[in-house]
């Protein structure tokens, strides 16, 4: 720690799943080796099996501890009375940062947070949208609430924390211009994560591993299988993560004729993940800077993904190779020349890998956070630096 003071962070993520769960993991993983004392606060009975591990694994690292309160997707009249409870948890950790991840994680830290400034406890409140709430449509009622609370939680936060700038932008156009600081750190994934995986002898043609649902694309996979199959291409996909509505995707690839064709498969390590197939799909129809992405590419395996959030960002001059979203066709299309093309498909990939490993490392966004918290922290102690000059990533003040 630069200047010798050990700071008490508390992260706040509805569950403990898919990106935003890495996100936060590895932050915390950073935080501590850094000597500060974590905490980590998601719903109650969130996450199950893999991520369950996980979550039991970084248990370790959490001095402040793992503090569950009821957490709905949605808003709910519950919700005040599981803020209550969190206050009443963290106020004898007096933390020093509290950082909300996703819209409802970002909604309690802000909340809570407010509560313990009133307190006494200046606490610094943080907001990471991760997407989130900016996947609604501004016209409609859904979109409408939360763009209006995200508005008004703004006087409750002291910076806003983009992942990509196309998250920003996104932010600007539905949300308004920033009332408060905002910064832009990208995700990143660690040294050892750029070794290459190479794919099982038994892998499937294509996996697409993450959440199943929708806005994820997996109806989109299955689709593309039946339309290559229904062409005289056979290929075959296995589907791999957590999801509430996997029983549909089952069905619709028994509708489609497809049973041991494409395959569902539990959460597991994800670099396990991506040896399950010969080439990963992300074929999302939006996203903000995607984990899965970042993973794939360091790991030196073939990618096809979809022109949404923050992924241009992560090609750049490679990304005309990306395909549009929401269409059975370009995914197709693109799936059956990566199968024509598989020497070139993979040496796209390790020149991908080598081109992203200086801007997209999780020791980098670790240490852009932390100058982020310290700048924040800073004015409450007289003699403290202010390293907000340096950050090594875009900062603003609004």
């Amino acid at each position: 720690m630069a200047d010798g003071k050990s700071l008490r962070i508390v992260h706040c993520l509805r569950a403990p799943v898919g990106g935003v769960f890495r996100h936060v993991e590895d932050l915390v993983r950073h935080q501590a080796a850094a000597g500060h004392a974590v905490g980590l606060v998601c719903a109650t009975g969130s996450g199950t099996g893999h991520e369950a591990q996980r979550l039991d694994d970084l248990a370790g690292d959490l001095a402040l501890g793992v503090h569950r309160v009821p957490m709905g997707r949605s808003i709910g009249p519950g919700d005040g009375v599981a803020a209550a409870r969190l206050w009443r948890r963290l106020a004898p950790l007096r933390p020093d940062i509290l950082h909300g991840h996703g819209a409802k994680g970002g909604t309690f830290a802000r909340l809570v947070g407010q509560a313990l400034r009133l307190g006494g406890i200046p606490v610094a409140r943080l907001y990471s949208p991760h997407g989130g709430s900016l996947h609604y449509a501004p016209a409609s009622l859904e979109g409408r609430v939360y763009f209006a609370v995200e508005r008004a939680l703004e006087r409750l936060t002291e910076s806003l924390v983009f992942v990509s700038r196309f998250e920003e932008a996104v932010y600007r156009a539905k949300i308004g211009t920033p009332r408060c600081r905002s910064s832009l750190i990208y995700n990143g994934v660690a040294a050892a994560e750029f070794e290459p995986v190479a794919a099982d002898p038994d892998a499937a043609d294509f996996v697409c591993v993450g959440e199943m649902r929708d806005l994820k694309g997996t109806d989109l996979v299955i689709e593309a299988v039946a339309r290559l199959h229904a062409a005289g291409r056979t290929v075959t996909a296995a589907l791999i993560g957590p999801g509430t509505e996997r029983a549909r995707y089952e069905a619709l690839a028994k509708e489609r004729g497809l049973q041991g064709v494409v395959t569902f498969g539990e959460s597991m390590p994800i670099r396990r993940a991506l040896a399950r197939g010969r080439t990963v799909l992300v074929p999302s129809r939006a996203e903000s800077l995607p984990y899965i992405v970042l993973e794939t590419i360091a790991a030196a395996r073939p990618l096809i993904a979809t022109a949404v959030g923050g992924i241009p960002e992560i090609f750049a001059a490679e990304a005309g190779r990306l395909i549009a979203p929401g269409g059975v066709p370009p995914l197709a299309d693109a799936m059956a020349g990566g199968r024509g093309d598989p020497r070139g498909h993979q040496d796209r990939a390790a020149n991908l890998a080598a081109a992203i490993r200086p801007t997209f490392s999780s020791a980098a966004m670790a240490g852009s956070m932390e100058a982020l918290y310290r700048s924040l922290v800073a004015p409450r102690t007289a003699a403290a630096p202010d390293p907000s000059s340096s950050l090594p990533v875009t900062s603003r003040n609004r």
